[in-house]
């Protein structure tokens, strides 16, 4: 083996990126951009281990898509995932790269790869053809270069390099900052960093796929005295509530389910567990919108909700429109794109006897595509 750690850094917002979904879960046919990048740099050489920094409340979902590579929770800052990641390196090398660099040349790894032994860190880099003005003075561009990512450094300078509370924008400054050694490599213009939304269009990426996703979710509450009714979000003037950890909003539980399982992600009680006293009591509306966040981060868009609730009191019909509207102002859909059926269960059994109520929902997902925004 190569004695060299792959690390792919997976865990920012994206706040720049100008889309709905961040930049590491658009789809590249029916799989996430993250994940295209990172199989790709490992078909490049043998590495001793791959490491993806996910961002904490995607982490979980990452495992789902392959047990081929180690995750490890990033942080706020790059230089903070980099150093997460850093405990779980053994090897001697470690190579960084960053997701938004999503074309890398297999020839720029082999180069890197070539040179480990050359220096305390290996960068790519690209001459400055344009003119370079510093506030109002020229500089000679012969003397800029433009640094880019992987870089491949020496894991125990590395790890010297970043115990320090500056921040760091790339692994050559840190390890300049204590002159370590550093070699300058050719890097290539095909290792754009994606940015901006718009940079998408530069890239050879392919569109997303238009495949469809299909989930159900199901919930079922109890009365219970002294408590405010609500479905969908809208209070309901009943003389019981649910019982329940949260405020028991049956309705709106039952279609975060139906989302999760359209995308493959668990269900409620993975995200909101009912051991967990800072749900207790919690707004229901408050969760729907978390999820519904997440939905979209990870590179989806709903298409549609479909809901039934079975009550055999209180009557669902008069409030069918604010369910709806409420519903729809959550998920950030159009009203048109959901539908709420209610029926009751002919006095039969617990729902027949008036002492709870249940609803079944399914959610239909797509792809964001962001070849059309």
């Amino acid at each position: 083996m190569l004695d060299v750690t792959l690390i792919v850094l997976c865990a920012g917002n994206s706040s720049r990126f100008e889309h709905k979904t961040k930049k590491q879960w658009i789809r590249i046919e029916n799989i996430p951009l993250w994940l295209s990048v990172t199989k790709r740099l490992a078909s490049f050489s043998q590495f001793d281990k791959i490491i993806v920094a996910s961002h904490e409340d995607e982490l979980n979902y990452m495992k789902n898509f392959t047990d081929d590579f180690t995750f490890v929770k990033g942080g706020q800052t790059r230089q903070k995932s980099i150093l997460n990641c850093l405990e779980f390196v053994t090897t001697k090398y470690v190579m960084i790269s960053d997701v938004a660099r999503a074309c890398i040349p297999q020839s720029v790894i082999k180069n890197l790869l070539d040179e480990k032994e050359n220096a305390d860190c290996i960068v790519p880099v690209l001459n400055v053809t344009d003119t370079v003005i510093y506030e109002t003075t020229t500089i000679n561009r012969d003397e800029v270069k433009l640094i880019q990512t992987p870089q491949l450094s020496l894991t125990k300078t590395l790890k010297n390099a970043l115990n320090t509370q500056i921040e760091f924008t790339d692994e050559s400054s840190a390890i300049k900052a204590i002159n370590g050694t550093i070699k300058y490599i050719q890097g290539s213009i095909e290792s754009k960093k994606l940015t901006l939304g718009n940079e998408l269009d530069e890239l050879p990426l392919k569109s997303p796929s238009n495949n469809f996703f299909t989930g159900t979710g199901f919930d079922i509450h109890a009365f219970e005295d002294n408590k405010e009714m609500f479905l969908g979000g809208v209070k309901l003037p009943y003389e019981y509530g649910f019982k329940a950890h949260s405020d028991g909003d049956v309705l709106i539980h039952s279609i975060i389910d139906a989302l999760l399982g359209a995308c493959g992600a668990g269900d409620i009680g993975e995200f909101f567990p009912d051991t967990d006293e800072k749900y207790k009591g919690i707004d229901s509306k408050l969760l729907l919108e978390h999820i519904v966040r997440f939905i979209y981060n990870v590179g989806y868009e709903i298409v549609n909700i479909d809901t039934t609730i079975i009550a055999q009191k209180p009557k669902i019909n008069p409030f069918k429109h604010e369910i709806k509207s409420s519903l729809a102002a959550l998920m950030n859909i159009e009203k048109q794109f959901i539908n709420v059926k209610a029926t009751t269960a002919e006095k039969m059994g617990f729902i027949g006897r008036a002492e709870g109520v249940a609803v079944q929902s399914i959610a239909t997902l797509k792809y964001y595509n962001w070849k059309q925004k």
